[in-house]
């Protein structure tokens, strides 16, 4: 549905490129800030209007992060938005684009994931007449700026939009620093920026985020995250009783370590919440004594303590602990998704949202959630690398069970 009404802003991003318009000589836009600040709706809707403004039977490119975060952000509600405006349009869900027309002018929109290094390939040998980079912030520098190369055609723009990151990330210091000198219009969104959001979602959306999160993804401001990551657990009260009904399902998420220690993380699911209802932590310096991948597979046994565990979900590097689980074949193994700052986020957002919950019997994790921060030494975000086992195996778990729409693959480890 086409909002009733749209801010300043939007409007300015709506109609940059118009020949009437003050900014029409740029040749790119950028827009950050705060989510649900309303700068994707517009950038989705001015990116399509320009295309047909501009050009007739050219191809254009739509990137996220995934595929899937393409369609689900972008073009599904894009593609109801055009259609509304009397557009058609033509989804070719098994190639990646969408063919969008009008009186008989019809131009392409490629779908793009630049999820990691090697997607810079993916668009490689491509020529459009623009592009959109969603959560440009989120993806590879190579992935993007092989992108932009792919904008050879005369009269082609850019269009990025993102939330804020570091201070120090490369997409600020090389566009939204040099807007100016790259002759792009940059625009700063908050949430007061969306006539949409109402008072209510406003509130709701200032608890879901804390820290560097909150001032990032509230306050729309690029910072540098400080102190405790998950500063919200730091009382009695953030942890609770193991429920006294059977789980529909469990899981169990793993952290492995030979010389640091090991963490595996029992989960069952609640009435639509997942749990973590006990653990297994063995450290090898405390104890004076390492164990063997048989005698951390006992542990794990032991854990799972004879229910239906439909999956363990294990650090990607633990090669020979897979093995060995791998060789009993009593469960289902999984590689996790050991993406850091992405796996914080999600983790820090399924705890807001109470989608997960810790119990009081993981006493390890309690303690970890109390000392697990960020290193302020660098300049990019990471947490120092200490008390955070269970902390690596609860983002094991958010990253591979929550998250299993947003564009991972499942993969399942098989012996040689």
């Amino acid at each position: 549905m086409i909002p009733e009404s749209f801010s300043q802003k939007q409007l300015r991003v709506l109609t940059w490129w118009n020949e009437e318009s003050p900014d029409c000589s740029k040749s790119a836009i950028i827009c950050d800030g705060a989510v649900r600040s309303g700068k994707t709706l517009s950038m989705s809707m001015s990116f399509v209007l320009w295309a047909f403004y501009r050009f007739g039977g050219a191809s254009f490119g739509i990137c996220s992060k995934t595929i899937r975060s393409v369609r689900r952000n972008i073009v599904t509600p894009l593609i109801a938005l055009m259609r509304e405006l009397g557009f058609s349009c033509r989804e070719r869900v098994s190639e990646n684009y969408v063919d969008i027309e009008l009186h008989s002018c019809r131009n392409r929109f490629y779908y793009f994931g630049g999820k990691d290094e090697s997607s810079a390939s993916l668009i490689q040998g491509m020529t459009l007449s623009g592009i959109l980079l969603d959560e440009a912030a989120l993806m590879p520098r190579s992935f993007v700026e092989q992108a932009l190369a792919r904008c050879s055609v005369e009269g082609a723009r850019l269009w990025f939009n993102c939330n804020p990151d570091h201070p120090e990330h490369w997409f600020r210091r090389e566009w939204i620093e040099k807007a100016e000198s790259k002759n792009a219009l940059y625009l700063h969104f908050t949430m007061d920026d969306n006539p949409s959001l109402s008072k209510s979602m406003k509130e709701r959306y200032k608890t879901l985020y804390s820290g560097a999160f909150y001032r990032r993804f509230v306050e729309g401001k690029w910072c540098a995250a400080a102190g405790a990551v998950y500063p919200f657990m730091d009382s009695e009260e953030a942890f609770f009783d193991v429920p006294k009904d059977q789980a529909s399902r469990y899981v169990i998420s793993c952290d492995y370590g030979t010389v640091n220690p090991s963490s595996f993380g029992l989960w069952g699911l609640y009435g639509g919440i997942w749990y973590r209802i006990d653990e297994y932590y063995y450290d090898s310096r405390a104890e004076g004594l390492q164990r063997t991948d048989e005698e951390h597979y006992a542990g794990l046994k032991g854990l799972a303590g004879g229910r239906s565990v439909e999956r363990v979900i294990v650090d990607p590097s633990a090669a020979s602990f897979i093995q060995t689980i791998f060789r009993h074949g009593e469960f289902e193994v999984v590689r996790a998704d050991n993406r850091v700052i992405d796996g914080i986020r999600k983790t820090s957002t399924a705890l807001s949202e109470g989608k997960i919950r810790i119990c009081r019997t993981c006493r390890a994790a309690m303690r970890e959630f109390a000392l697990y921060r960020w290193d302020e030494s660098g300049a990019k975000d990471c947490p120092v690398k200490e008390n955070d086992h269970a902390m690596d195996d609860i983002r094991y778990f958010v990253t591979n069970v929550l998250n299993e729409d947003d564009g991972g693959i499942f993969a399942v480890a098989i012996g040689r």
